[in-house]
């Protein structure tokens, strides 16, 4: 299992990438952001941050709306999710951590399943961070039933059955993320089928759980 990667620590990330994540992140996380919050934010020059807004709405990833008193909001286009996900991906896979802040993000939200009553769980991803998080779910009074990846031919894995849909699984209480690749899309998809309540994911991951305004979800 690769235990390099995280969400902060010596990288190879290249700069670019990162401010591009960082405005990203901070488009996402509030739409009404100012260039000279997001430079501070990102510790970049206020010329700089309004360069990075301009590229990232000239490739589709953010849509620039105008708003009271002479101000601009900003939202991610699809396109923008999924940038942000593959970014966060690679940086995750770049940095050195990983393991150290999985395991303790999982063993967190497997807790608060625990606490919850939720004793039937299934991960969503069957990479690096599955093996983690199952790991983790050794410590609490947990079932893992299975593993959820439409990408993977394998019908097991750490012992577990790989589905493609949630449903051949059975009953479910909650499911964790615990896919690299795309998580936002998995929560995307997970979002039309389960509670998004009952779909956990760690922070790393940078999973937006608002609802898209510009792709409702499907009813």
């Amino acid at each position: 299992m690769a235990k390099n990667g995280g969400a902060s620590g010596p990288s190879v990330f290249d700069p670019e990438s990162q401010i591009t994540l960082g405005v990203l992140n901070a488009v996402d996380e509030n739409s009404a952001v100012t260039q000279r919050s997001l430079a501070r934010e990102l510790g970049i020059a206020l010329g700089l941050a309004n360069a990075y807004l301009k590229r990232c709405a000239k490739k589709g990833l953010i849509k620039i709306a105008q708003a009271p008193a002479n101000r601009y909001a900003y939202y991610l286009t699809p396109q923008g999710f999924a940038e942000k996900s593959q970014l966060t991906a690679r940086y995750l896979s770049q940095s050195f951590n990983l393991f150290r802040f999985a395991r303790a993000q999982y063993d967190e939200l497997l807790a608060a399943c625990g606490t919850r009553g939720w004793r039937r769980i299934a991960f969503a991803g069957a990479g690096d961070l599955a093996e983690i998080a199952h790991l983790c779910a050794g410590r609490h009074d947990l079932k893992v039933i299975g593993l959820l990846d439409a990408t993977v031919a394998d019908d097991a894995r750490l012992g577990l059955p790989v589905v493609n849909r949630l449903k051949d699984l059975g009953p479910v209480d909650a499911v964790v993320v615990t896919d690299m690749t795309d998580p936002q899309a998995v929560f995307a998809a997970l979002v039309q089928v389960l509670p998004r309540e009952r779909i956990l994911a760690p922070d790393f991951l940078k999973i937006s759980r608002a609802k898209s305004r510009l792709t409702p979800e499907a009813t």
